[in-house]
């Protein structure tokens, strides 16, 4: 064969979907040349675990995830925190003047969960047709989280069973902050002592359990039924592991909440992930930070993924031998979940080396990516 002709494989993939209770199939085409290169046709994926700030850096950094992604799930732990419909419609607004002309990312809105929220929110977001889900921050879990919940079994209670009534799913921290509980174990004390509790009480909400860590967390998603309880899971929970915290000394751009775990909980979240199982889709936690905001005595947490997420992806996908089961992640498990439309257009990821960039300059400072200065090898063509 010579060099530079393509040969097209087509693989047939089962995907089973909530929707779907039958055995559905997909072709999937991968195009080899005859050397090294590959292209991946992939469904546009979206993003179901998204922050993108306000003001200068969310100029700064939405172009980003417009170009990748479809539709992204938005944070809503600003300050203040969105907690009301009008809020969610009002930031919305500001994300779409932001993104580039043309641009079809569609942002979905959600609400910050407080003590203080009252169900009637919930039919107000559930008939605006932009608020999606309630995100549930364990109050002090992590950044811009002082507002959050201290009482969910108490006086969160009534508004979680509206949820329920609306199916209106819940976007769950699952951290402790109990001081006494080691930082590392908090995800799977959360899972232990409120969300597992909270199910039995509620056992209709729809739950998604977000930036899983743990293989505790991948234990229980397993247990509930499916369509019910689902997990988004990061870039850097399947690619890093708690010592890239402090090789070469400490290392604040990889410093997220929840924090890295040891190797044997990042192993099997990777196997979880990569089985092709629906309980689990793409959700990026990218969390940009100015430099100068992660590089001093208390930086903050958070991971700056979006350029780089999908590359990361299908680096994984590809290491564990399951490049066929990455749509299904990417594009497909998360919408499913939620009920919507799996996107019509499509990407291409194209296998050749390009270099993350140092950092991405705006007009307050500079944002570091992950893997900055990097080499990596899969990278979203544009043709």
């Amino acid at each position: 064969m010579q060099a530079g002709c393509y040969v097209a494989t087509r693989a047939w993939i089962p995907l089973q979907t909530s929707s779907d209770k039958g055995s559905r199939r997909r072709r999937v085409l991968v195009v080899r040349s005859a050397g090294s290169r590959m292209e991946l046709s992939l469904t546009r994926p979206d993003d179901w675990h998204l922050h993108l700030r306000e003001g200068d850096l969310l100029r700064a950094v939405v172009s980003h995830s417009a170009r990748h992604f479809g539709r992204a799930i938005v944070m809503p732990n600003l300050k203040p925190p969105i907690t009301t419909t009008a809020a969610a419609v009002a930031y919305r607004q500001s994300i779409l003047k932001a993104l580039p002309p043309d641009s079809g990312f569609d942002p979905l809105m959600t609400l910050y969960l407080t003590d203080n929220t009252i169900p009637e929110e919930i039919e107000l977001a559930r008939k605006s047709g932009v608020v999606f889900a309630v995100k549930l921050y364990p109050a002090g879990a992590t950044t811009n989280s002082q507002d959050g919940v201290t009482d969910i079994f108490g006086k969160c209670l009534p508004v979680l069973e509206e949820m329920a009534k609306h199916n209106m799913p819940l976007l769950v921290h699952g951290e402790v902050t109990d001081p006494n509980i080691d930082i590392f174990d908090r995800e799977r004390v959360f899972v232990e002592t409120i969300l597992s509790p909270l199910l039995i009480k509620l056992p209709h909400l729809k739950v998604v359990m977000e930036h899983i860590t743990t293989m505790d967390a991948v234990k229980f998603i397993e247990s509930c039924n499916e369509g019910s309880v689902a997990a988004t899971v990061t870039p850097q929970h399947l690619l890093l592991n708690r010592n890239s915290l402090f090789q070469g000394g400490l290392q604040p751009h990889n410093y997220c909440l929840p924090v890295l775990k040891r190797e044997i909980h990042r192993q099997a979240i990777v196997s979880a992930v990569t089985s092709g199982s629906s309980r689990y889709f793409l959700g990026t936690d990218s969390a940009p930070h100015e430099r100068q905001k992660k590089e001093c005595p208390c930086g903050c947490a958070g991971i700056y993924n979006a350029p780089v997420a999908l590359s990361l992806y299908a680096k994984v996908f590809e290491q564990a031998g399951a490049l066929d089961k990455l749509e299904a992640f990417t594009s497909f498990n998360g919408p499913d979940f939620y009920g919507l439309p799996r996107n019509t257009s499509k990407i291409k990821l194209r296998k050749s080396p390009w270099n993350v960039p140092d950092s991405y300059p705006y007009a307050s400072g500079e944002i570091v990516p992950m893997f900055a200065g990097e080499t990596l090898e899969w990278f979203l063509s544009d043709n």
